[in-house]
């Protein structure tokens, strides 16, 4: 990226980069390219560009990239997004409609979370042409949209950094997360008793039959105001005239209260159970936490830091709750002050994806904002 001194030359530099890493395809398990893309474009910018080895563990095409630019001062302040996207067929072609980007075809757009890729590289490229005060950490994962798997196996003590700044929230930038659920995964196998259904059935054990019992003893939805369950994949048997022999199911739960998640959980496993007793089967059940979740303190150092980059871009800080999860659970997780900001993006992992030229300025402006209230801090 090559450096631009006026506004409109920094933005349109911006709407550029957010355009070309869109239209890389990414979906999780295929991140190299897009990896390979940013870390040559910030080395050209003078960044120690390092990438760890959870490329195998989390099952990605590529390892988390850390990307470091000494400042002249001695703070720290990082940033995180994620290179993957959900999975999505065809090519995507990215069209600034009036001000708004959106996908040309019916794919997704990707700008979750390359928006906030694209906004990091930006505030990169102005922070080495000046060399801020503070030093800037840039941490890009991999397999996010699976199950946080590379913020997960990323070394968060390696960081120099005090405090982060995920901007990974679908919403109107402005909103900062303060309250995210943990999310538990149940996944049940039913084994019956495959025999042909219209010669011999009474031989039979329906593992369907089984699943569904289960489900009909599930309590799903919204079950209070901070907690859900659900049963979101069902697959089994080979053949219409074929006593199914095996069922899959896959079901979640989740809670702002750690306690209430894993109760739930336990309570679709026993609904396994029974369904598996009542028709004869045989049930294995497996319950895994994909992330904790957290109330964040509201003497949390990220958060005071990211409020007030928020006003400096003369925008009103607005705390709220969310039912979905992000690599600031799993750095959390791991004992690092961050936050998940808005990111102003709309409809995401749908063809309907978008995001206003406005709402990456925004991002920017808060990113800059962030920058300063460290450097304040540290001074």
């Amino acid at each position: 990226m090559e450096a631009s001194t006026t506004a409109a030359g920094a933005s349109s530099r911006l709407y550029e980069t957010f355009t070309r890493l869109c239209e890389i395809r990414s979906p999780t398990g295929e991140e190299r390219e897009v990896a390979d893309t940013v870390a040559a474009e910030l080395r050209a910018l003078g960044f120690e560009v390092s990438e760890d080895g959870a490329a195998g563990p989390a099952e990605a095409g590529a390892g988390n990239l850390l990307a470091r630019l000494p400042g002249s001062g001695e703070g720290w302040v990082m940033f995180c997004a994620h290179l993957d996207t959900v999975p999505h067929q065809g090519r995507v072609e990215v069209v600034n409609d009036e001000g708004v980007f959106r996908s040309r075809g019916q794919t997704i757009l990707g700008a979750d979370n390359k928006a906030a890729v694209a906004v990091f590289m930006e505030l990169g490229a102005r922070l080495a042409e000046r060399r801020g005060e503070v030093g800037l950490e840039l941490v890009f994962t991999v397999a996010e949209e699976q199950g946080l798997r590379g913020a997960k196996a990323f070394d968060a003590s390696s960081l120099r950094a005090s405090a982060g700044f995920v901007l990974d929230h679908a919403g109107p930038v402005g909103e900062v997360v303060v309250s995210t659920p943990t999310q538990q995964k149940i996944l049940a196998d039913f084994h019956g008793v495959e025999a042909h259904a219209g010669v011999n059935p009474e031989d039979g054990a329906s593992a369907i039959a089984a699943a569904a019992a289960a489900i009909s003893r599930m309590e799903l939805g919204r079950l209070d105001e901070g907690t859900t369950a659900n049963v979101g994949l069902i697959h089994g048997g080979t053949s219409g005239n074929v006593v199914p022999g095996h069922c899959f199911v896959h079901a979640e739960a989740r809670s702002l209260e750690l306690e209430r998640a894993a109760e739930v959980a336990g309570r679709i496993a026993d609904a396994c159970a029974w369904g598996a007793s009542e028709h004869g089967c045989d049930v294995d059940v497996r319950i895994e936490e994909l992330f904790r979740g957290y109330q964040l303190p509201k003497d949390s150092p990220a958060l005071s830091l990211a409020e007030a980059g928020l006003r400096s871009a003369g925008l009103e800080p607005r705390r709220v709750a969310i039912g979905g999860g992000s690599d600031a659970n799993a750095l959390r997780r791991a004992g690092f002050d961050c936050v998940l900001l808005a990111n102003g993006t709309d409809a995401v992992h749908t063809e309907h994806e978008m995001v206003p030229a406005r709402s990456l300025d925004k991002m920017l402006a808060v990113c800059e904002g962030v920058v300063a209230a460290v450097a304040a801090r540290a001074a």
